[in-house]
C-alpha cells in the first residue's frame, strides 16, 4: 500500500475524533482579544496527539510544533471568530457544536477552526506515521485575525524571527488550493468646513457639501481601477460617513468618510493613496486629508500590538515548485486532481507573503468561503478528514517519502 494511501486510511480513522475536537472548539466562544480558553483547547488536544513542543506566545497565539528538522514550514488557523450576530437568524445555539447530518454545525465551523481540527490531526498522522524528518513544521492557532488579519503573524515575524520557507493557510477553500487574493486597505478622508447657524448657510461653508462631491469622485474612480487576470479588479467604496457640527441647528463644520479598498496585483499603499488625493482634488477639495488607519490593540496576555492597517496583495507564482508540489500531493493523497483557485476574502497571507514575500503561502482549508460570518455557519465531517490527509500528504511529498 502507497504511503498515500495510508496517510488516507489515518484520516478516515480519526474523522470521527477530528470533528469531536471541532465541536469542542465551537463550544468554546473565541472572539478576536479574547482568545484565552480557545488556546487551552487547542493546547490539550496538542498534547493528546503528542506534539513535540507547545507554547504560547506574546500575542497569544498558540504554537504546536513536531520535528526538529533544518528547514521550517508552517501551517496557519485563525483561532478567533466572529460573534454570532441576530440569534434570530440562527435555527439553532451558534455555539452548541452540533454533529449532525455529515456536519458539524455553529460558529466558526468554516472560519476558521475547521482547519486548526484538520491541523492537529494531520500532526498526529505525520507523527505516527514518520512522515517527516527533513523539516521543523508549526502548528499556529493565531489571534486577531477577525479583527486585524496577519498582525499575529507579522508579531511572529518581526518579534519572534519565525521565518518558515511555507505557510499552508487553512481557512475555508472548499478544499480546492488558492495560490493568493487581492489585498485590502482601510483609509479615510477628512474636511473642515465653517460653522454657522442653519438659519443663513451662506454665512458658513458646509463639510458635508465638500466631503459629498469626493464621494462622488470616488464612486467613480471604482470603475477605472486596475484588473489583474487572476486576482481580479481592485475596488473602493465608502463604508462610514461622518459629520458634525455645533448643533442641529448649524452648519457642519467637519466631515470624514471610511473607505474599504481592495488591491489587486500591482497596486499599492502609494498608489491607493494618490488616488483619493486626486479624487479630493478633482472635487475641488485639495485640502482634505487621506489617512491610512492604524489596528491598536491589547491582546488577552495584555500585550499591546499596533500595525497599519494596509494589507498587501499577494499571489504564488503557477510554476511555483511549492504549488506544484501540493497538487502532487493532492493527486496522491485525494486521488483528484484541485481547483486552482483565489480568495475573494483577505487572510493571515497579506502578512505573511504580502508583505514577506520571501516566505510562501498557499491555501487550502475545510468548509466554504460563503459560510464566513454567516448563521447556521457549517463545515462537513468529510472534509476534515480530506483536508488533514492532504496536510499529512503534503508534509510526505516534501520528505520525498
Amino acid at each position: 500500500m502507497s504511503i498515500y494511501k495510508k496517510i488516507r486510511e489515518l484520516s478516515l480513522a480519526y474523522e470521527q475524533e477530528t470533528a469531536e475536537f471541532l465541536a469542542r472548539m465551537i463550544q468554546t466562544p473565541s472572539f478576536s482579544m479574547k482568545e484565552k480558553d480557545m488556546a487551552q483547547v487547542i493546547k490539550k488536544e496538542m498534547e493528546k496527539v503528542g506534539f513535540d513542543e507547545i507554547r504560547i506566545d506574546g500575542l497569544g497565539s498558540i504554537i504546536g510544533t513536531i520535528g526538529n528538522g533544518p528547514r521550517l514550514i508552517a501551517f496557519d488557523a485563525h483561532i478567533d471568530t466572529v460573534y454570532p450576530g441576530n440569534l434570530d437568524n440562527w435555527d439553532f445555539p451558534p455555539h452548541e457544536g452540533r454533529i449532525e447530518d455529515g456536519k458539524v454545525w455553529g460558529r466558526g465551523a468554516s472560519d476558521q477552526l475547521g482547519g486548526m481540527a484538520g491541523m492537529v490531526y494531520a500532526a498526529k498522522i505525520i507523527k505516527e506515521l514518520d512522515l517527516n524528518n527533513e523539516f521543523t513544521i508549526l502548528f499556529t492557532g493565531t489571534v486577531m485575525e477577525e479583527d486585524c488579519d496577519g498582525i499575529a503573524w507579522e508579531h511572529l515575524i518581526m518579534e519572534d524571527g519565525v521565518k518558515p520557507e511555507l505557510v499552508v493557510s487553512t481557512e475555508p477553500t472548499s478544499l480546492n488550493i488558492y495560490r493568493g487574493h487581492r489585498g485590502r486597505m482601510e483609509m479615510i478622508i477628512e474636511v473642515n468646513g465653517i460653522s454657522c447657524h442653519g438659519s443663513a448657510p451662506e454665512r458658513g461653508v458646509n463639510a458635508i457639501y465638500k466631503m459629498a462631491k469626493i464621494v462622488n469622485e470616488v464612486e467613480k474612480l471604482n470603475d477605472r481601477l486596475a484588473d489583474d487576470e487572476f486576482l481580479g479588479k481592485g475596488t473602493i467604496t465608502t463604508s462610514i460617513f461622518e459629520s458634525g457640527s455645533p448643533s442641529q441647528c448649524a452648519v457642519a463644520d467637519y466631515a470624514k468618510i471610511q473607505l474599504d479598498r481592495r488591491l489587486t496585483w500591482g497596486e499599492t499603499k502609494e498608489s491607493a493613496v494618490a488616488e483619493l488625493e486626486e479624487c479630493c482634488r478633482l472635487a475641488g477639495v485639495p485640502e482634505a486629508k487621506v489617512t491610512v488607519l492604524r489596528y491598536d490593540a491589547v491582546a488577552y496576555t495584555g500585550k499591546e500590538y499596533s500595525v497599519e492597517k494596509y494589507f498587501p496583495t499577494w499571489k504564488l507564482e503557477p510554476e511555483s515548485p511549492w504549488l506544484k508540489n501540493a497538487e502532487e500531493a493532492y493527486v496522491e493523497t485525494l486521488e483528484k486532481k484541485p481547483l486552482i483557485d483565489k480568495w475573494t476574502f483577505s487572510t493571515n497571507c497579506v502578512f505573511i507573503m504580502g508583505k514577506h514575500p520571501e516566505i510562501k503561502c498557499i491555501g487550502m482549508g475545510p468548509g466554504d468561503e460563503d459560510q464566513a460570518h454567516a448563521p447556521n455557519e457549517m463545515t462537513r465531517v468529510s472534509d476534515l478528514s480530506a483536508a488533514a490527509a492532504f496536510y499529512a500528504g503534503l508534509v510526505a511529498r516534501l520528505n520525498n517519502k
